[in-house]
């Protein structure tokens, strides 16, 4: 296990943070709305993860990277500015999340009357189209120079997934797909799940809604997860920071929309992701390609790469 980045990335990525991608890290954040100070984020982990990649990658090959986090980790904000690092480097690029691929709000209150009612809430295995994360994973990574491929997009405002029509399409080739989610590479429970919190005490005393995620896990999101090929997991001090974390996050969608959960319902909310996120903590370091650990000021305090060896 390595503890930094190799040191011609660090070098490298100084040099352009310095240089040629200054004006393009300054707009950035500017656009996304960081503090002035991102900007040292950005040179020591951002940078260097993203010419990372660029080594993993091989000419005529698609590379799938997973980037796993808890709610409001800033996989999107990460996800967003490799993309732009990438297609300044040359190669193409696209991001794709599991937020994507819900399902529709009527699939899921079709789920909720016939498993079990939690399962109208989007968010826990269960509540995704797998299947059209699977197939559009394999378009992207099969894509040729003429290719047209449609990526899902879902409306959280509205919860409910955006029509056909509304996708954005990828056109052409792809070198390097960005593939985010808050479950993603999440492993079943070996045993039987207790209840962690009131909302499994309460709505679920009888553990069928947890054992029917447990399920999915062991069953078609083992295939889904299957695809990625390198690993990057932004890792929460704890469920505490998570918590705080995601109301920012919500307060963000509110102003932007005028739409989104107040304190008390979010709470409840973040109840159903728990039990995942926790375990998503104290597993994924273990395995993942690379893990960036954020402190409760929710600024990465550290690096992780997996070696070879320990991946062999």
């Amino acid at each position: 296990m390595l503890t930094h980045w190799p040191e011609e990335l660090t070098k490298l990525s100084r040099k352009l943070a310095g240089e040629s991608l200054r004006e393009e890290i300054d707009s950035f954040i500017q656009q996304h709305r960081l503090p002035s100070d991102f900007f040292r984020e950005i040179e020591a982990y951002y940078l260097p993860l993203a010419l990372w990649l660029v080594q993993r990658h091989r000419e005529g090959q698609t590379l799938v990277v997973g980037i796993s986090g808890g709610q409001g980790t800033g996989k999107s904000t990460l996800s967003d500015f490799i993309c732009q690092v990438l297609t300044r480097l040359g190669l193409n690029s696209c991001t794709f999340s599991m937020d994507d691929i819900y399902l529709t709000r009527s699939q899921r209150y079709q789920l909720s009357q016939e498993v079990h009612p939690l399962l109208c809430t989007r968010g826990v295995p269960g509540t995704h189209d797998v299947q059209l994360g699977i197939e559009t994973l394999d378009a992207l990574r099969s894509a040729q120079e003429q290719s047209k491929i449609p990526l899902p997009r879902f409306d959280k405002s509205k919860d409910d997934r955006v029509p056909r029509s509304g996708w954005p399409v990828h056109k052409g080739r792809v070198d390097i797909v960005l593939f985010e989610g808050w479950c993603l590479g999440a492993r079943a429970s070996e045993t039987p799940p207790q209840p962690i919190n009131a909302l499994e005490r309460t709505d679920d005393a009888s553990g069928l809604w947890r054992n029917f995620i447990n399920q999915q896990l062991q069953g078609s999101y083992m295939e889904l997860f299957k695809r990625v090929d390198t690993m990057v997991m932004l890792c929460a001090p704890g469920m505490e920071s998570i918590a705080v974390w995601r109301k920012l996050q919500e307060q963000r969608l509110r102003e932007r929309t005028g739409v989104g959960m107040q304190d008390s319902e979010l709470d409840r909310f973040i109840e159903h992701y728990e039990r995942i996120t926790r375990n998503l903590i104290s597993d994924m370091p273990n395995w993942a390609d690379c893990v960036l650990f954020l402190g409760e000021d929710h600024c990465i305090r550290e690096v992780r790469l997996a070696t070879e060896n320990e991946k062999s």
